[in-house]
């Protein structure tokens, strides 16, 4: 079994990423909102913000007090709305359970809307229109893609539909063509699905659920998800049971998570050449 390096994979896509910035006649911002003091949100937003800085997008840090109502969080989205050279804003998510997070999300400029999680920028990316999309989503088909395979040939399945993953993964295969085999908690067959895909990703977040007997012989695994174990993270693969049997799988962590953060930030770069 071949592990996928999804950090070398982001270095390469952030490396290209910085020489198009590099060629734009002003410097794009890039804001992540912050809401409240929780720790790993706090964590992911600088790294974020470095990550942002190393390849020349200006960061601009945007964070507020767990007591802001959602009026007034809303009116402080309008105004970075509105700043120069503003090429794209997100919202940390999980945001505190006394914000509209649909009111939130919403309240983001669409043309701005990096994440995708708004309702015009996802309703546009559904329709087709996908010079901005998911960017968790666009990493795993970049993934999928740095392995050069014939993918018409192939027994896709993805396992899950939740809205960061797996349905705009399943709509990004669709576009190009391809008919993925959606499996959801309803679906009644999915051990026999899951045995005979050639390539599955997976985003439903159960640590470890995939094992070796589940899977065939040189099955290629994208892992998506992410859950809690014993103070770590995990994703819905076991790595070590199913070593000797899949041919290739993107490692949780070190697999998905750095190249999402790389296409986040294309997606900054795409709202920054279509403003020139």
């Amino acid at each position: 079994m071949q592990i996928i390096d999804g950090r070398q994979l982001s270095k390469e896509s952030l490396a290209h990423t910085k020489q198009e910035v590099g060629l734009l006649n002003f410097q794009p911002v890039f804001c992540d909102i912050l809401v409240g003091d929780d720790p790993s949100s706090a964590q992911y937003v600088r790294m974020k913000a470095k990550t942002a800085e190393s390849i020349g997008i200006k960061f601009h840090n945007a964070s507020f007090p767990v007591s802001i109502t959602t009026a007034d969080l809303i009116k402080e989205i309008q105004i970075l709305n509105k700043i120069p050279n503003m090429c794209g804003i997100i919202i940390q998510l999980p945001l505190p359970s006394s914000i509209d997070k649909r009111a939130a999300l919403d309240a983001i400029d669409s043309g701005l809307d990096v994440d995708c999680l708004g309702s015009v920028a996802s309703e546009k990316f559904y329709n087709g229109s996908i010079e901005i999309g998911f960017p968790t989503a666009l990493a795993c088909m970049a993934i999928l893609d740095s392995l050069n395979l014939d993918l018409n040939k192939k027994n896709i399945v993805v396992l899950g539909q939740g809205d960061l993953v797996g349905k705009p993964v399943s709509a990004l295969l669709q576009f190009r063509g391809l008919s993925p085999v959606v499996i959801n908690s309803k679906t009644e067959n999915k051990e026999e699905l899951i045995k005979k895909a050639d390539i599955i990703i997976s985003g439903i977040g159960k640590g470890k659920y995939i094992t070796g007997t589940m899977i065939k012989e040189g099955v290629v695994i994208i892992d998506a998800g992410t859950s809690e174990s014993d103070g770590g993270i995990v994703g819905d693969v076991d790595l070590e049971s199913v070593k000797d049997v899949a041919s290739f799988v993107s490692p949780v962590p070190g697999g998905v998570g750095p190249m999402t953060v790389a296409m986040l930030l294309k997606n900054v770069l795409t709202v920054a050449k279509n403003l020139k």
